[in-house]
């Protein structure tokens, strides 16, 4: 295998699509909803950013009415206010928590050692508060494709490296510089 072909294990944005920095540079990685439109914005890349913010507000109303019965369950058993104050609150600052994970999600990836223990611990924080994740990806797709920032500073990042591989490479390696008698 040459060096400019890029395997598919390997560090670079991997993944189908278009738009690599010619033969064997890295090509982008998909976006769910999105694949690789997201890096020229072709492909209906505007309905689709569309659809998703469409989509996930639909989703999110449907949840909260979907808590709200569940609330209006509580009423019926007479649990009493203090319950319904701690249910109510534990939604918010759950959904609060979830919208926070998944935009930061959409800028930075999680350091390697940050998954394990502490990512399946949350899973639950995010399960609850579903309404606040699907909320930022709302608002995220009113601005881009969500992560798109990212997955587009990574991939410009892996071109770079690629062009600069690429670069090194050129030239007649058998040629030689004399060496200046300088030391001598």
């Amino acid at each position: 295998m040459s060096d400019e072909q890029t395997p598919s294990g390997s560090p670079e944005p991997g993944g189908t699509g278009h738009g690599g920095s010619g033969p064997g540079g890295p090509e982008p990685e998909e976006i769910r909803f999105f694949g690789t439109t997201w890096v020229h914005h072709d492909g209906g890349y505007g309905l689709r950013r569309a659809g998703a913010a469409a989509g996930s507000l639909a989703l999110a109303a449907a949840g909260a009415v979907v808590l709200r019965f569940a609330f209006q369950g509580l009423e019926i058993a007479a649990v009493g206010p203090f319950v319904g104050i701690l249910v109510v609150a534990g939604f918010a600052v759950c959904s609060a928590l979830a919208f926070r994970r998944t935009w930061d999600g959409f800028v930075r990836r999680p350091a390697p050692g940050a998954r394990g223990a502490a990512d399946t611990s949350s899973q639950g924080l995010m399960l609850i508060g579903f309404i606040g994740s699907l909320l930022a990806y709302f608002c995220r797709s009113l601005v881009e494709a969500p992560g798109e920032k990212l997955y587009r500073a990574e991939y410009a990042a892996a071109r770079e490296r690629h062009e600069r591989r690429r670069g090194a490479r050129t030239g007649n390696p058998a040629a030689k510089k004399p060496r200046s008698k300088k030391g001598r």
